[in-house]
């Protein structure tokens, strides 16, 4: 175990790994703080059973590089509760306050909501700790799901992308993979700009229709947890289906490596917009690449949320947070994919150069470094 730790360290991070374990709930968990040069971390805390060591760093590096581009107080960090988010909530709440109880002494790491858990969570992990972003309203947060924070981030990222690859929002075709809390209000922003939604999936089902999909109601069709195989404005399909979807926009909104060398010559896309963390692995982002298709990394496309939890964090309003992830991501969208295009490289190399450049300026600022 030691070894595997070791093995993912350079010289960014990470910082610290934290594993906990409480036999007498069943609470086993992961917490990485991959960097603080910019600040206390910030990354979203997951509910999953199968969440490797491996892939929680790699999610935290993704928050670090997300942080530094949106050039947030913040570093990056990402927890992972190995459990069913889908437990009775008596027992989610239990267990998700011995996980904030665990964490309480770890003040570098402020958590947020992720796949598994929400402001009610956050609601939980506040109580417990007194730190947390994505609150509930009552309690003085705003929520990152309810007002769609990443979504509307991601929506900002296709209206520049628009203009470096050929589409248009308005009649795009679009496809959702993940049609949670991300993937629900990215298709109601698109849809809002005139795009079409032709397909959705969720981790049981999907549902495609090449004449559109109504998105309002597909949206509250799932909000009363049904799958979106059940929904009957289409032919409902294998949830993997979708990556062979036609379409001008996919969006990978769930879980990371969805796109990998096994599947990407299925995908029929003009744009990759990642609304997921590491959506896709570093060789099928490289063929992609190579065939024309325009990729927004993940750490610039969907960094809306993590604006939105630092406004929070840091005593701004839900009105402060919508203008600056319109004004942050817009700008580090343009600055990506220009620099892109003038330095013949591909859009992930152009972001991740921004990032470095901030975060090791940071970095040197340390008083060890």
């Amino acid at each position: 175990m030691i070894e595997d730790v070791f093995r993912l360290c350079d010289d960014i991070g990470p910082e610290k790994v934290v594993h906990i374990f409480n036999p007498a709930i069943g609470l086993k968990g992961i917490v990485v703080i991959d960097n603080i040069a910019t600040g206390p971390a910030i990354g979203g805390t997951r509910m999953e059973p199968d969440v490797t060591l491996e892939e929680c760093a790699r999610l935290a590096r993704a928050m670090t590089m997300k942080n530094a581009a949106a050039r947030l107080p913040h570093g990056g960090a990402k927890s992972v509760i190995f459990a069913d988010p889908a437990m009775p909530i008596e027992e989610k709440e239990q267990l998700i306050r011995a996980f904030a109880r665990a964490i309480r002494n770890v003040v570098n790491y402020i958590p947020g909501p992720d796949m598994g858990t929400d402001e009610h969570a956050m609601a939980w992990i506040h109580d417990e700790t007194g730190r947390s972003v994505g609150l509930p309203r009552e309690i003085g947060g705003i929520p990152l799901d309810e007002i769609g924070a990443t979504g509307y981030g991601l929506a900002v990222a296709a209206e520049v992308a628009q203009d470096y690859c050929d589409l248009k929002l308005k009649g795009a075709r679009v496809v959702v993979q993940g049609f949670g809390s991300v993937g629900m209000h990215v298709a109601r922003f698109l849809a809002e700009r005139g795009a079409i939604l032709v397909a959705a999936a969720d981790s049981r089902s999907a549902i495609v229709n090449p004449d559109g999909i109504d998105v309002a109601a597909l949206i509250e069709h799932k909000c009363r947890g049904r799958p979106v195989g059940e929904f009957t404005n289409g032919h409902a399909a294998a949830d993997n289906d979708v990556v062979g979807v036609p379409c001008d926009i996919w969006i990978p909104a769930a879980r990371p490596d969805i796109i990998n060398e096994s599947n990407v010559d299925q995908l029929d896309c003009k744009l990759l917009l990642q609304g997921a963390n590491i959506p896709a692995t570093p060789g099928a982002e490289e063929i992609l690449h190579q065939r024309g298709v325009l990729i927004v990394p993940d750490f610039i496309a969907n960094s809306g949320g993590v604006i939105c939890g630092s406004v929070e964090y840091h005593g701004g309003t839900q009105s402060a947070a919508l203008i600056a992830i319109e004004e942050k991501v817009r700008a580090n969208t343009h600055w990506v994919l220009r620099s892109a295009v003038e330095k013949g490289i591909d859009p992930r190399a152009a972001a991740l150069e921004m990032a470095e450049i901030n975060l090791r300026k940071a970095i040197s600022w340390q008083r060890w470094h």
